[in-house]
């Protein structure tokens, strides 16, 4: 869709243009590529450039399954956290997977040198301790201990290589 600077006119037709213009869509952040970083001496670990622009006001850090730890953007982690939420309501399990889900998520911002700070506990459930693979995982940012990456999910790629369908 073609767009002017002023607000509201494109060049479409009137009736597709009221049904939702560009500005009032939010966009959806969405994270693709692998880089390699490392903690510095106070636990904190560099958001590589591509990534920082979604987490311009904070992001929020929570343990995921295999392992690893995932960076959600403020409007994702809303989402995760009303599907925590639903879920808490269909039983014990979920009411206390739910439980430990938010307490151990924490809430971080990103310094002007692109660095973001990963608490104890988190480190410690994903096995951070010096290298960290950061990569995107389309929805949010993955943080993984490169040695567990390679042991539960790089064995996946011989798969795609050799064409496996399951």
């Amino acid at each position: 869709m073609a767009q002017s600077g002023a607000k509201g006119r494109t060049s479409e037709p009137r009736s597709r243009a009221l049904r939702g213009a560009l500005w009032e869509q939010s966009p959806v952040a969405r994270f693709f590529g692998r880089y390699e970083h490392s903690l510095d001496g106070k636990g904190r670990v560099i958001l590589p450039a591509k990534f920082r622009g979604s987490f311009e006001h904070g992001g929020y850090l929570t343990q995921m399954q295999d392992g690893c730890l995932s960076l959600w953007t403020p409007d994702e982690f809303e989402l995760q956290m009303a599907s925590m939420l639903e879920r808490s309501a269909t039983g014990r399990s979920d009411r206390n997977l739910a439980r430990l889900w938010a307490s151990t998520s924490f809430e971080v911002e990103v310094d002007r040198q692109g660095r973001m700070p990963i608490p104890l506990h988190l480190r410690q459930f994903a096995g951070l301790e010096g290298d960290v693979l950061v990569h995107g995982a389309i929805d949010r940012v993955e943080l993984w201990n490169p040695a567990n990456w390679e042991q539960k999910v790089q064995p996946e790629e011989a798969r795609l290589t050799e064409g496996a369908d399951d």
